[in-house]
């Protein structure tokens, strides 16, 4: 076989793989979410929240079973893709990211979400100018890939904002400007909210942390001490709102606050916050050169 035949065929089995990965993630939820949203639900005593936290589970029953999305939108497809310099699919990752989203779309289905911008035209594929949505690192020494795959709806973290505060402001700054938002707009996810704050430079390194901080598993920390603090804070601040599960009252607010800061000029301070709702679907794959996958956030399942 040679060598054009071979990458072929490599790619023919990444999109196929891939195509699987994403209708898994539009039907079962990530093992960290189901976990705490079980935690939630055994520390809830309002009675309708606990009626809510029941139908979700049962939701995410039928999904599983019926192999059906779980959530009517199943979103923009959003890829963070951390890839090795000598993964052997690297020229062709964006190509097989989005033959892999519109094969997804008809065989899972997938709802089609995807409207080109001014044509008002719906594509039918999930793909189209800009969609899937495709954010790049690479990584030296290094032959894998490791991709998040997240399903980014009208409701949850496409309504996502972001600010530059002058440094007069603060992280006290920050501070307000996300309650501010959690207090308005921020309810039109579907609580309990996983709550994703960027602080950077500027708002489009704000807003891309605020979306990394989404990927970040519920209940880690932030290594920093000082961001950590800032996590708890907001999420303790969050939570005594009471909005409880799809906003109906309840003891918590949130699943987490999760922060993801990058350096910032002196100046600036930039700041993003986007929220995912209960249904919060994302995972992680990775794959070695040879294709070999490991799925790190659904234990036991296989493509």
């Amino acid at each position: 076989m040679n060598v054009i035949q071979e990458k072929t065929q490599q790619k023919e089995r990444m999109i196929e793989l891939m195509s699987k990965f994403i209708s898994i993630v539009s039907y079962k939820l990530p093992d960290d979410v189901e976990n705490k949203l079980r935690e939630l639900s055994e520390e809830e005593d309002n009675r309708l929240a606990k009626i809510i936290y029941k139908t979700m589970f049962e939701n995410q029953k039928l999904a599983s079973e019926l192999k059906r999305p779980s959530c009517q939108d199943t979103g923009v497809l959003q890829f963070f893709v951390k890839c090795g310099q000598n993964f052997p699919l690297i020229g062709q990752l964006d190509t097989i990211l989005r033959e892999s989203t519109f094969k997804s779309t008809k065989e899972t289905p997938l709802r089609h979400n995807s409207v080109e911008t001014f044509d008002e035209f719906n594509t039918g594929k999930n793909i189209g100018n800009g969609t899937p949505s495709i954010f790049w690192e690479i990584e030296e020494n290094s032959d894998k890939v490791e991709i998040y795959t997240y399903m980014a709806g009208g409701g949850c973290t496409l309504p996502g904002v972001a600010t530059v505060l002058m440094p007069g402001e603060g992280y006290e700054g920050v501070v307000k400007f996300v309650l501010d938002r959690m207090t308005s707009y921020g309810l039109n996810a579907c609580p309990p909210l996983l709550v994703g704050v960027g602080v950077g430079t500027s708002v489009e390194t704000a807003a891309l942390n605020s979306k990394l901080a989404l990927m970040r598993p519920v209940g880690s920390v932030n290594e920093n001490e000082n961001a950590a603090k800032m996590e708890k804070l907001l999420e303790d601040g969050i939570n005594a709102i009471g909005l409880g599960p799809q906003g109906l009252k309840g003891s918590k607010s949130v699943m987490g606050v999760n922060v993801v800061n990058t350096a910032r000029h002196p100046s600036t301070i930039g700041v993003a916050v986007n929220t995912g709702c209960w249904s919060h679907r994302r995972g992680k794959i990775t794959f070695d050169s040879n294709l070999n996958y490991e799925i790190s956030t659904h234990k036991g399942v296989t493509l």
